[in-house]
């Protein structure tokens, strides 16, 4: 297995609310005192902790609420030495020659420490917001045209590709990136599977119940069969880990008793209007809560959907002792899933909890991978 942090470049906090998917910053009841700015030091921190700590790579958001991924990013490959950067990006807001242009150099310049994050992306306003108006189904259909233009834009040989959103003549780069960036991808619409059957090196799945998560590797492993390709699946998944049950409860506890009940009205209103198959499944993890404790929201064993409440995109957390964590990421481990994409709040501290008391566990394990 492998297992990957995350890179807060809408900023910091110890409360859910504010900055990144969900809600504006100064919302949360304790916001003020607690948002910590996106700077290249405090970055840096996150990124050195988690290079210590022995995660594989760091994934950074992509969107109007971030610092750009690729040059923060960039930044930060001279502050770290061995963690690769799981950058986020668009189709459709720059040209596919373009992106395989600047992943190679990144790849050169960083000695091979790129992974690409293809986010297709799921919010018409957001979408507009950079002059993108196609439909939910047209994104799609582009992000299939880019990464065939990109992968040919790297084969080391001109690529020709007329499509309905692209036409180039003879892409190349000036050198293969070695080694080619894996890509990396997500989507639960029907419009999805094609794509990551065709064209990504990992499916990613937000933290949904196992037997969701089954059906939904399931479904995307038989559209790449029929392509005569195999994918490694991965899951997104914020993580609550303490030294014993309670204690991590406690912070969950903490963190719901922290959300003004007039913020979650306000970001279901706002993310009920998402396009994103994949957010309506969030949304489903916590319908029908109006308030209570934060076992209320313990939707399977150990899987929380408090995140989900004030926050958009991934909305659900692993909370229980180091052992009940380790648990849970080996029963997902049981069903294909490969790479684990964790954060926490805050995320420079939670990171030492995971990794100086979960991975070793893991690690002296005998699972598959």
């Amino acid at each position: 297995m492998k297992f990957h942090w995350f890179l807060p470049t809408a900023g910091d906090s110890r409360v859910l609310t504010g900055g990144g998917h969900g809600l504006a910053r100064g919302h949360g009841r304790s916001e003020a005192a607690a948002f910590r700015p996106p700077d290249i030091e405090y970055l840096a921190q996150v990124a050195r902790s988690a290079e210590q700590l022995g995660f594989e790579a760091v994934l950074t958001p992509t969107g109007t609420w971030c610092e750009d991924a690729w040059l923060v990013t960039a930044a930060l490959t001279r502050e770290t030495e061995r963690l690769k950067f799981l950058v986020a990006f668009r189709p459709g807001l720059m040209s596919p020659t373009l992106a395989a242009q600047m992943a190679a150099t990144y790849q050169r310049l960083s000695r091979g420490r790129l992974l690409l994050n293809v986010v297709t992306g799921g919010e018409t306003v957001e979408q507009a917001r950079f002059g993108d108006h196609l439909s939910k189904d047209e994104r799609y259909e582009r992000t299939d045209e880019f990464l065939s233009i990109v992968r040919g834009a790297w084969s080391g040989t001109p690529y020709d590709f007329e499509g309905r959103h692209y036409r180039v003549d003879g892409a190349m780069v000036s050198e293969t990136p070695d080694p080619v960036p894996e890509i990396y991808f997500g989507g639960s619409s029907q419009a999805a599977g094609p794509v990551a059957a065709r064209h990504v090196d990992v499916y990613l799945t937000w933290g949904e119940p196992p037997e969701q998560v089954a059906r939904k590797i399931e479904w995307v492993r038989e559209l790449a069969e029929e392509q005569g390709r195999e994918l490694r699946f991965g899951i997104r998944l914020h993580v609550i880990t303490r030294d014993t049950e309670r204690d991590a409860w406690a912070e969950a506890e903490r963190l719901l008793a922290a959300i003004d009940p007039a913020d979650i009205v306000s970001a279901r209103k706002l993310l009920s209007h998402s396009e994103s198959v994949g957010q309506k499944r969030m949304l489903e993890l916590h319908e029908g809560f109006a308030g209570g404790t934060a076992r209320d929201l313990e939707i399977h064993p150990n899987l929380w959907a408090g995140v989900g409440l004030v926050r958009g995109g991934a909305g659900t957390a692993l909370v229980g002792s180091h052992s009940q964590v380790a648990e849970r990421i080996e029963e997902y481990a049981s069903l294909g899933i490969e790479e684990f994409v964790l954060s926490g709040y805050p995320h420079l501290e939670e990171s030492y909890w995971f990794g100086e008391n979960v991975l070793p566990r893991l690690a002296a394990t005998s699972v598959p991978g």
